[in-house]
């Protein structure tokens, strides 16, 4: 079965960077377009940013535009959230998606698999 395993969350100060990973396995990697979400508790799971299954074309909420930077390594079934400049309310669970879609999309419900998560913790 599919399964999308997220990495690299933590606890971080306010200001520095943390990567997150996604290992995908059974899954066609290269044909899937990949996004990273977030959701806080009692809250709506947030778009963050998604890239294409090429890698060459990328869309970014505004929120995180200019701090975060999605990629991909096809080789290794890998997407990773590089994000910088971290603040306070980037604290949340981080999760990672897959999409047969080709077109970017914002929306959850064009993710047919997604991770477990992971917790990010940003300290002021």
């Amino acid at each position: 079965q599919v399964q999308l395993v997220e990495s690299g969350g933590g606890l971080v100060q306010a200001g520095g960077s943390m990567r997150l990973s996604c290992a995908a396995s059974e899954l066609t990697f290269s044909a899937y377009s990949m996004a990273w979400f977030r959701q806080a508790p009692g809250k709506e799971r947030e778009f963050v940013a998604a890239i294409s299954w090429t890698g060459d074309s990328t869309y970014y909420a505004e929120s995180v535009k200019g701090r975060f930077t999605i990629s991909r390594d096809n080789a290794k079934n890998t997407v990773y959230l590089q994000m910088n400049s971290l603040k306070p309310e980037d604290t949340t669970v981080y999760y990672c998606a897959a999409s047969v879609y080709r077109a970017l999309a914002p929306t959850p419900a064009r993710y047919a698999y997604w991770g477990q998560g992971t917790q990010v913790a940003v300290s002021s």
